[in-house]
């Protein structure tokens, strides 16, 4: 069965973003607590790196769809798109 390019590329997409390390444990950590602030996330992971690191890993996550990005005030909230990770990756949070 062949792949459009659109959904090959999107494909390429998430399956890099979820290649990191770092990337795939903010996705098992969301798949406990559901939802998390950027601060709360570092907090949990226990990140030796700096916010902006953080962020960048982040928005690779929801660029490909596998997160949803909730603000309230001041605060970025991240969700996990369960639907796009059992998709693609049902095994990624077992």
């Amino acid at each position: 069965m062949l792949v459009d390019q659109k959904k090959f590329r999107e494909m390429i997409k998430i399956y890099k973003a979820l290649g990191e390390p770092t990337r795939l444990s903010i996705i098992r950590l969301l798949a406990v607590y559901k939802e998390l602030s950027c601060t709360e996330i570092a907090e949990q992971l226990k990140m030796g790196t700096n916010g902006s690191t953080l962020s960048h890993h982040l928005k690779k996550l929801a660029d490909c769809g596998l997160l949803e990005l909730r603000k309230e005030g001041t605060y970025h909230l991240y969700r996990l798109q369960l639907e796009v990770l059992q998709h693609y990756a049902p095994r990624a949070i077992d």
